[in-house]
């Protein structure tokens, strides 16, 4: 790739050691950690490359590699209400491997002195214990069994040297995700009858940091790809757009971070011994905003987050979920919670992010379980009563999963007149297809028993929520609401609600 013009910065142009070993070469990643890494070298305070594996058999290592690991991040955003952007070239990355071919390769890397860190976004199914065998010389199919075969050759290499362990700082959206990478690695070397001795220096000599990452990446931004070119002067299809708000917290021992100090750095990194309330302030005030309003803007009328934050009825409900409903029952001080609200809500509006929002409307049962009901159980723990704008979120949510079967994963919804689809994992979609149908014209009793028969799923819920006094009445209600005045006037009417 041509160097660039006056139009971007870059990253420093030193050849450093591979201190980190990255399993993914997609967009977050190197929009995210390595755009990291690339700020702490051109400080002076890291001092080290990534090498990229990419974990899957169909991967961009060969792509990544003829860029000579060049590529350019986009930033832009919204801050205090004015429109930034910054580009800038990353030279972070040494070099890309796929590990298919080049197991070799990965191997040396991880017997060498040079390596410290291990960084991965392998999606939320890759740590995930799938029986195979150890092969040796052979790359192994999963994320986990791929990190117990290397940390086993590492292990033989520094024979046991318990100050030779690893930093691993999984990236997968799931909730403790360095204790879950680590107990599948433990399994491995349980089903491969590996030695006891390896065994203690896995549990003992690496940090499997639990984390929790917090950037929109759009990716890609393939309709403005020529324009962009021809301001920066040159061509790069490894691009990337993100935004400008970025978190990482880590929980481990504070002493790592001044292995890879992002704080001396100006990022936003935050290293802590219990990250549960930065995951409950995620997961409630940014996940918990977009499950308990989607589906509602978009039957609606809106299609994307942005439209429904600036929509009038749509925006006053998400800001009447969020900062009257759910943000109280985050466990952190007033002033820092309330910040985060306030940014998600700017977030929500970027001009240069366009979030649909059926992309997020997938999977929304299981979602709507772990982002909205704690909230919602909570306050009416605090305050003897039922949120409405919460509550409401379940009706709609009731409301957008009614459609005809297409497929086991696939239901046909209807906005207008016009398809839409409704994807969840089997059960689901055949529970609402069939509660539909018995809905039959949707009479006042109809609904309501579609209301009881959802609430009482306790596969979905975890409990039953006919158990919650009035709620079975609210969503009730909130359905006949939807069906009788259509749902922006149902919004209107939750949106004026006291609570």
């Amino acid at each position: 790739m041509k160097l660039p013009s006056a139009t971007v910065s870059c990253g420093p142009l030193t050849t450093f050691p591979e201190k980190v070993v990255q399993f993914g070469e997609g967009n977050f990643l190197r929009a995210f950690v390595d755009w990291k890494i690339d700020e702490l070298n051109e400080d002076g305070l890291f001092g080290g490359q990534v090498l990229v594996a990419q974990p899957i058999r169909q991967g961009m290592a060969a792509e990544l590699q003829s860029q000579d690991g060049l590529y350019t991040v986009l930033m832009r955003g919204v801050e205090g209400g004015k429109v930034v952007e910054s580009r800038r070239i990353v030279t972070a990355i040494r070099r890309a491997v796929n590990p298919y071919d080049q197991w070799a390769e990965l191997v040396a890397a991880f017997r060498g002195a040079d390596l410290r860190f291990v960084v991965s976004n392998t999606t939320e199914a890759g740590i995930a214990y799938v029986e195979e065998a150890l092969q040796p010389g052979v790359c192994p199919e999963s994320f986990p069994a791929k990190i117990a075969a290397l940390l086993l050759e590492r292990f033989e290499a520094v024979k046991g040297d318990a100050a030779r362990g690893l930093i691993f700082l999984p990236c997968e959206l799931i909730d403790r995700n360095g204790e879950n990478l680590r107990k599948t690695v433990l399994q491995h070397a349980q089903a491969w009858k590996l030695p006891t001795a390896f065994v203690q220096w896995v549990e003992s000599a690496n940090h499997f940091c639990n984390t929790l990452v917090d950037r929109i990446v759009p990716g890609y931004p393939r309709d403005e790809a020529a324009r962009i070119a021809g301001e920066l002067g040159y061509e790069d299809r490894l691009l990337v757009a993100a935004e400008y708000f970025h978190l990482w917290v880590i929980e481990g021992p504070k002493h790592l971070a001044e292995e890879i100090p992002f704080h001396k750095a100006g990022l936003n990194v935050i290293w802590t011994d219990d990250m549960t309330p930065y995951r409950t302030r995620k997961v409630r005030l940014l996940n918990g905003a977009h499950t308990s309003s989607v589906l509602a803007a978009f039957e609606a009328g809106c299609n994307t987050v942005r439209e429904m934050v600036e929509d009038p009825i749509c925006g006053a409900f998400i800001r009447k979920a969020v900062f009257d409903e759910i943000l109280h029952q985050v466990p952190l001080p007033p002033m820092e919670r309330r910040a985060y609200a306030d940014s998600v809500m700017e977030r929500f509006c970027n001009p240069f992010v366009r979030h649909e929002l059926l992309s997020i409307s997938l999977n929304s049962v299981s979602k709507w379980k772990v982002r909205v009901l704690p909230s919602l159980l909570d306050c009416f723990k605090d305050f003897g009563k039922l949120p409405p704008a919460l509550s409401f979120s379940l009706a709609a949510l009731i409301w957008f999963y009614c459609g005809e079967p297409v497929s086991t994963s696939e239901l046909r919804g209807r906005r207008n007149r016009q398809p839409y689809p409704i994807k969840d994992d089997a059960p689901v979609l055949a529970f609402f297809a069939e509660a539909w149908r018995q809905a039959g014209d949707m009479k006042p009793a109809q609904l309501r028993e579609l209301a009881v028969a959802t609430l009482a799923r306790k596969d979905f819920w975890g409990q039953d929520l006919n158990e919650l006094a009035g709620f079975a009445d609210l969503v009730a209600s909130g359905l006949e609401k939807i069906a009788t005045r259509g749902m922006r006037a149902a919004l209107a009417e939750v949106v004026a609600t006291p609570y």
